[in-house]
């Protein structure tokens, strides 16, 4: 029996789900009445770099086709809190293009954040960081379950996902 059970906290991003939910919102994007003969749409999605490009006559519409890939995204199960807003720039024949990034990975400063929520919670379990996982490992699987259960009551910044729980 192992004397130590561990548990990873992650951030990752299901890039096959992502791929469903940008072609459906372009589906919707090409048939709604709202965005005919503009120029609203969503550009190609690089996966390897994780950034994807969005277009718009004006800022509103550019709200608008957002509103719609989140509720693309909810509906496949991707957080939405993974897309990171770029600033907006003027493109070609007066419209709008926005950069959005895909975080994936726990940057240090959340992670340091969450292993001190963990720590604050005064359950004998120890936390580590591993580059962009963190580690959480107890002696009892209660005490890692009731970690679990209070990320999940209470999220970080970003959306984490519960591997390797051994």
């Amino acid at each position: 029996m192992a004397s130590n059970h561990t548990f990873d906290i992650v951030n990752e991003i299901d890039l096959q789900a992502m791929d469903e939910a940008i072609v459906q919102a372009r589906r919707e994007i090409a048939n709604r009445y709202d965005f005919r003969g503009s120029a609203a749409g969503i550009g190609d999605f690089d996966r390897k770099e994780k950034l994807l490009t969005l277009t718009a006559d004006h800022e509103p519409q550019l709200d608008a086709v957002i509103e719609v890939l989140i509720s693309k995204m909810v509906k496949r199960g991707v957080d939405p809190r993974v897309l990171d807003r770029q600033k907006i720039e003027a493109a070609t024949h007066k419209t709008l293009r926005q950069v959005v990034k895909l975080k994936s990975g726990i940057d240090r400063d959340t992670a340091k954040s969450v292993q001190q929520h963990i720590k604050d919670m005064g359950l004998k379990v120890n936390v580590s960081i591993q580059g962009e996982t963190l580690r959480v490992a107890g002696a009892k699987i209660d005490d890692l379950q009731a970690v679990i259960a209070e990320l999940q009551a209470r999220p970080p910044a970003v959306p984490v996902q519960f591997t390797n729980f051994r």
